[in-house]
């Protein structure tokens, strides 16, 4: 249970916005999917992508994939919401659309650092497609690990209670 942050919310209306708030964040992720899926699909379409070699296609494969997986990660909030709308378990809901959309995050992640590194490639060379998958894969865990931990600190004041 989290502790009282000063708003006088009850229990359903804290979950009510936290749902709200679950929501408006897959809604970036779902128009971030949107684009780099449309991106990939169009690319097979290319006159240029029989030039892909074996590595480019491969990752170009895994890249569409992550990007489906992705799009069945922020349907599956509704799926969520759809079985247990209706049967007082909003708090539950918010659980598992917690978790689903972390899960999705995750899974974006992955998914920009590779269309970041197979662009690289193909446009470069593959020690630039390297470097620069590694280097979006380690923001991805500076994103990821260092920020929340660098917010762990007491919040001022003035910050509390959002």
């Amino acid at each position: 249970m989290a502790a009282d942050d000063g708003r006088g919310e009850t229990a359903n209306e804290r979950a009510d916005r936290n749902w709200s708030e679950i929501l408006q964040e897959v809604r970036v992720t779902q128009t971030c999917t949107q684009i780099l899926g449309g991106f990939l699909l169009a690319v097979a379409f290319q006159p240029r992508f029989t030039e892909l070699d074996g590595v480019q296609r491969g990752l170009y494969l895994v890249l569409v994939s992550l990007a489906g997986a992705s799009t069945l990660l922020g349907l599956s909030l509704v799926m969520v919401h759809r079985r247990f709308f209706g049967k007082h378990q909003k708090a539950r809901i918010v659980r598992l659309g917690s978790r689903l959309l972390m899960a999705n995050l995750m899974v974006v992640a992955v998914l920009i650092a590779g269309v970041t590194g197979l662009i690289f490639d193909f446009a470069w060379n593959r020690t630039a497609g390297a470097v620069a998958l590694g280097a979006a894969l380690l923001m991805s865990v500076v994103l990821w690990v260092c920020v929340p931990l660098a917010g762990t600190a007491k919040a001022p004041a003035s910050e509390q209670g959002d």
